[in-house]
């Protein structure tokens, strides 16, 4: 990511705006900086009286914490679906998305994992129970 503009060029900029009768177009070609840059410097002056750059970047607060964090680890103890787990915290009044809920799921470490050796023993609806993998016949098995 590039580094905000200086203030002494915004404030240039700014100053040919208000007190030099040019025009935001104008200005931006003189100082060689973009005409909607510009026209955003001398909003931002008329708004809040500063030319001074916001904020750029910073650490955003994980919104899975404190106690939303101790419940969702309790609840993933059992069988869950992280689509389920998005409208549970939902339920709960905090609001996230698919996405924060699988990094949260993935940066702990935590799985369901289905067993799939149990489909196998299962019965289906219209047949008898499937044997175990040892009482199938090797030509069964090719």
């Amino acid at each position: 990511m590039g580094k905000p503009y200086s203030v002494d060029l915004r404030e240039r900029v700014v100053a040919a705006v208000e007190r030099g009768g040019m025009s935001c177009h104008g200005a931006a070609a003189h100082f060689g900086v973009g005409i909607s840059t510009a026209i955003n410097w001398v909003r931002r002056l008329r708004e809040t009286g500063s030319v001074a750059p916001g904020q750029m970047g910073g650490h955003k607060p994980k919104s899975i914490s404190g106690a939303h964090r101790i419940w969702l680890l309790e609840r993933t103890k059992r069988d869950f679906t992280l689509r389920g787990l998005v409208a549970e915290l939902a339920e709960r009044g905090l609001k996230v998305d698919y996405r924060t809920v699988w990094s949260f799921v993935h940066a702990e470490k935590l799985s369901f994992k289905k067993n799939r050796g149990g489909w196998r023993t299962r019965p289906s609806r219209r047949r008898t129970a499937a044997g175990t993998v040892g009482q199938v016949s090797k030509q069964d098995r090719a």
